[in-house]
């Protein structure tokens, strides 16, 4: 029998012209990255906008900084459409949406942390390949340390703004059992971003912050020295199980998804509740389908996933790896078969999903 050969697939070239811009676009993205880092590090962004339209000469004397390099770094903003630029006075000023994301430590939008975690995955790139060819579980502490102060400096003005104002009212009688005086824990703490946050709003409530990871662990301790807080204390613990019991909320931020076995650590959750208490879970954004995810977010949220969160999971016993895509209908698989019987959707974000579970 003749087999014919296969032919060529034919190029559309209108296509393929489409595509190389886009890659192009994304190279620029990746490349502008650094820079992002050195704006932030050295004060270039909260300058900009301090001085409002300024030129390379006075931003570099205003920071201590070589005008050259940042005559360069004023032109990859502007071309990245990062900052604004006056062709006609060869000015460049930060617009409020800019500065918002860039340079207010106050705003619940502001994007520098996460570039310091995108920093983290390029510099395991090597770790991530090799753990690629085993199969094998990579721990969130033997990440890059940028990984730790980049993920707090990008969950906490979300944190700020959100946690108090919103996620917790959203909640049933959490709040009023928070001001009364109630016991918390806060598990997978990392850094304490959210643990001192609801420590200064509700003086007579106790928190403690568990993490498995010491060095976030003594971070965390540190900013609560600093803070002068009395009512807040951290200690190494794992979510299947940290000590203590009759806890009024337990609550789970950006991490259960990371755990090995969630289906545990909501079980030890539910021993350690009062019978009227809650479990409260911070998720980030997600559809429950791969098809309903194709958007920034979840683009963004499948990457971050493939190298920090994937295999943290992968790296603890059971290793279920649900991914910062698991969506509400995977996580209330997850809460029911621990023992929760109640499970909702109590609000959400455009970057997280703010869950309730009951015993």
């Amino acid at each position: 029998m003749e087999v014919n050969e296969q032919q060529a697939p034919q190029v559309n070239e209108e296509k393929l012209h489409e595509f190389l811009v886009k890659m192009v676009t994304e190279m620029g993205a990746a490349a502008v990255g650094p820079l992002v880092l050195i704006g932030d590090r050295l004060g270039l962004f909260k300058a900009l906008d301090d001085y409002g339209p300024t030129g390379s000469k006075a931003l570099a004397d205003a920071t201590g900084t070589g005008e050259r390099y940042i005559r360069e770094w004023l032109a990859a903003m502007a071309a990245s459409g990062y900052i604004n630029y006056q062709a006609e006075n060869e000015q460049y000023s930060l617009s409020p949406e800019q500065s918002l994301v860039f340079s207010n430590p106050d705003s619940p939008v502001l994007m520098t942390g996460a570039y310091y975690a995108i920093s983290s995955m390029y510099h395991d790139e090597e770790v991530m390949e090799n753990a690629f060819k085993s199969g094998e579980g990579v721990s969130w502490g033997d990440h890059h340390s940028c990984l730790f102060c980049g993920t707090e400096k990008f969950f906490r003005p979300s944190y700020s703004t959100n946690l108090v104002q919103n996620w917790l009212p959203s909640l049933d009688g959490v709040v009023e059992k928070l001001e009364r005086g109630a016991k918390v824990a806060d598990v997978g703490c990392g850094h304490g971003a959210s643990t001192l946050i609801m420590a200064e709003a509700f003086p007579n409530s106790t928190f403690i912050g568990y993490d498995f990871h010491k060095g976030s662990v003594d971070h965390a301790a540190a900013a609560a020295k600093k803070s002068g807080l009395t009512n807040i204390s951290f200690e190494v613990g794992s979510a299947q199980d940290f000590p203590g019991e009759d806890y009024d909320l337990v609550a789970f931020f950006d991490c259960l998804h990371d755990m090995g076995d969630p289906v545990g650590a909501c079980k030890h959750v539910v021993k350690a509740l009062k019978s009227d208490g809650t479990c409260m879970m911070v998720e980030p954004f997600a559809n429950d389908t791969l098809a309903e995810n194709m958007n920034p977010v979840g683009r963004a949220f499948y990457s971050f996933s493939t190298v920090l969160c994937v295999p943290s999971s992968l790296s603890q016993d059971v290793g279920l790896a649900l991914g910062a895509q698991a969506g509400e209908k995977r996580l209330r698989d997850v809460a029911i078969q621990g023992g929760f019987t109640k499970f909702r959707r109590a609000t959400e974000t455009p970057f997280n999903l703010i869950l309730e579970a009951r015993p």
